[in-house]
């Protein structure tokens, strides 16, 4: 084993190697993906930085081929146990990891996103008496590789974020989904065909109850009607958990074992229905349906003239109270003489709130007036939109296709990590503090 690890340790280095003293496409496709991954963080720390080439080198991709796929073409010479274990690299995966024990040359580890078990050994001596100092509980957020059929090895290096208690571990995961959202669950691909599901779900529930994938309504309107939504919402999955949804909240926190002040206050801190919260918190049975979140515009939003929503079974919904001027400018003879039309569309290229799917639906209501704009603004008389707005999205770091939304399921096995981290927070907030509640992992 001493020799596997030692052997990986070599060849990790010359893929980095490989990689960072490469030209051509290989370095372009590096230099966007660290692009790509920094830009998701508002303040990326030295940890995430160091682990873009890591990451790159392991999961990046050039074309059809992988940075992995690269190096073994460029090196022939190579046994076929090196080529093993490079190909083996391809299933490695950025987690946040719970050490569960500690062995001679290891420790056995859990990840908290999908709950699997890894036995997971250094593969540098001065790294493994660095981590001696792990104590069991301790949160770590570490890439991770196989260089056998039962063991794994870190393969870039770690950050330790200590024995997190159950509200800081529910932030941590909420900070994990939004800074590496592909890497959820990367080692556990039924978590997130299930998960996809949940927003095709959502998708549907939203098309019964609006009749459209596309409406546009005042925002104060609105708001009333994203509450009934909500509200129908809740009641099928109070009925789905084979709960009597015409018991008052006081009846369901009764059944909880909790009081209505402690549902309302975890409900707050959860960001979900109140009466979905004492469902989740009633019975292990409850619990494995999924806290329905909830959905409430936002103050600017309530009060802005009119909001127009675009739904989509992957990418989710989008609220823009920017989308009928947009359309506005796209519909008048002279887009330029329409005021604020140019602020209004470098908005619409820059704000990462405006993803692709946006773009392309305009695209299909308005080809010939928004390839205009386009032309003119960027100066670029020879652009063509079908053959040239993929290439704008990306060099506006949009991705052309959908993340996971926040409207997806949280997976089932993260329950008993909510329920008590929600307790602890309903419990240490003091009621009418006027301070804000942690929301935890952000759905």
């Amino acid at each position: 084993m001493d020799a596997i690890l030692a052997r990986s340790r070599q060849l990790k280095q010359d893929l980095v190697d490989f990689v960072l003293d490469a030209e051509g496409d290989l370095a372009t496709a590096l230099e966007r993906y660290s692009a790509e991954q920094l830009a998701r963080s508002q303040q990326p720390d030295q940890h995430q930085q160091a682990l873009v080439v890591d990451r790159f080198v392991m999961e990046g991709t050039v074309g059809t081929q992988t940075p992995i796929e690269l190096f073994l073409a460029a090196a022939p010479d190579l046994s076929e146990s090196d080529r093993q274990l490079l190909n083996g690299w391809q299933h490695s995966f950025v987690g946040l990891f719970a050490v569960t024990k500690s062995l001679p040359d290891g420790f056995e580890l859990m990840n908290w996103l999908t709950a699997k078990h890894y036995t997971v050994k250094p593969n540098d001596p001065a790294a493994l008496d660095e981590m001696q100092r792990f104590r069991l509980g301790e949160i770590l957020l570490a890439q991770i590789a196989p260089v056998t059929n039962t063991d794994w090895t870190f393969t870039s290096p770690w950050k330790v974020m200590g024995n997190l208690g159950k509200p800081k571990l529910a932030v941590a995961i909420g900070n994990f989904k939004q800074n590496y959202k592909e890497s959820l669950y990367s080692d556990a691909p039924e978590l997130l065909e299930e998960a996809w599901r949940s927003v095709e779900r959502y998708h549907q529930d939203f098309l019964d109850f609006f009749g459209s994938d596309a409406i546009t309504l005042p925002g104060y309107q609105l708001g009333k009607k994203i509450a009934e939504f909500q509200d129908v919402l809740t009641k099928k999955q109070l009925a789905e958990a084979g709960i009597d949804d015409s018991k008052s909240l006081a009846e369901l926190a009764a059944d909880a074992g909790m009081d209505e002040a402690e549902i309302e206050a975890a409900a707050k801190a959860m960001g979900a229905d109140a009466k979905a919260v004492s469902t989740m918190l009633k019975s292990k049975e409850a619990a494995a349906k999924m806290v329905t979140p909830k959905i409430e515009l936002p103050p600017e939003l309530k009060k802005a003239e009119s909001i127009t929503v675009l739904a989509h079974p992957r990418w989710g919904q989008m609220f823009l109270p920017t989308y009928t001027q947009f359309e506005t400018v796209l519909q008048a003879d002279d887009w330029q003489s329409v005021p604020g039309a140019t602020k209004l569309v470098r908005k619409y290229l820059d704000d990462p709130a405006i993803n692709a799917f946006v773009w392309h639906r305009l695209a299909t209501a308005h080809p010939l007036p928004l390839e205009a704009v386009l032309r003119s603004l960027l100066e670029r008389p020879d652009f063509d939109l079908q053959k040239d707005l993929e290439a704008l999205l990306q060099e506006h770091k949009k991705p052309l296709q959908p993340e996971l939304p926040e409207i997806a399921s949280v997976p089932l096995h993260l329950h008993d990590l909510f329920q008590e981290a929600l307790k602890e927070v309903s419990k240490s907030k003091p009621k009418d503090s006027g301070q804000k509640s942690s929301k935890g992992f952000q759905r």
